[in-house]
């Protein structure tokens, strides 16, 4: 029982350290870098579903082009095509919403000025779900800190994993009944053809019996 309760405070820095490393990793947003073409357009997609926080930020790079100073038009839309956000002559933004729908949300990219150069480069920080959310106004509205904090961002990446196990079962479930629907007619039809060809050689063979009866072949 001593060797034990000597353990414990070890065991229970080592779970601190594991929780603190699992938050970390699950809270992490990573940037994407964009090369837009002269002509043309480059879109981003995510699958999200309903009721999650987007937030995302987005601005030129000019280190590659120095001398030029062009911009760009974003334009954003929702699985069902709504357009969230739209934006002209733009060299940073910022979009933010939450989605009402369950599916693929668009980020289009493209130059809209007279000056494209040989295309640029755009750097697009991309955050969905706790990862939007801003620790420091929650830390400081729960009065939390440390360790605390991050089991707080653990309870909420948990409960993320959670909703999205629940979204996902619900889209395997969904596509099950529609392969199932398919399966379905796939054989209906297969029967039909079947039934259609057998009507017809009985057809045909019944037609050459009266044909050669009639020529008195047989």
């Amino acid at each position: 029982m001593a060797a034990v309760a000597a353990a414990s405070p070890a065991l229970t820095l080592a779970v601190a350290a594991a929780v603190i490393t699992a938050a970390c990793l699950l809270l992490c947003a990573e940037a994407v870098w964009l090369d837009l073409p002269q002509s043309g357009t480059k879109c981003v997609s995510e699958e999200i579903q309903s009721n999650v926080v987007v937030l995302a930020d987005y601005a030129l790079m000019y280190e590659s082009h120095p001398s030029s100073h062009p911009t760009i038009a974003v334009k954003v839309t929702s699985p069902y095509g709504n357009t969230l956000h739209h934006n002209e002559n733009a060299t940073v933004g910022q979009f933010a919403f939450t989605t009402s729908e369950a599916g693929n949300y668009l980020a289009c990219f493209w130059i809209d000025s007279a000056e494209k150069g040989s295309g640029i480069s755009i750097n697009l920080d991309w955050k969905i779900g706790i990862a939007a959310k801003d620790w420091d106004v929650i830390a400081k509205k729960e009065k939390i800190e440390g360790v605390e904090l991050e089991l707080r961002k653990l309870e909420v990446a948990v409960q993320s994993i959670h909703q999205n196990m629940i979204y996902l079962k619900a889209r395997e479930a969904e596509m099950r009944t529609v392969s199932e629907k398919t399966n379905a007619r796939v054989a209906w039809f297969s029967i039909l053809s079947l039934s259609v060809c057998i009507v017809v050689s009985i057809l045909q063979l019944w037609h050459l019996q009266g044909y050669f009866q009639k020529k008195k072949l047989i």
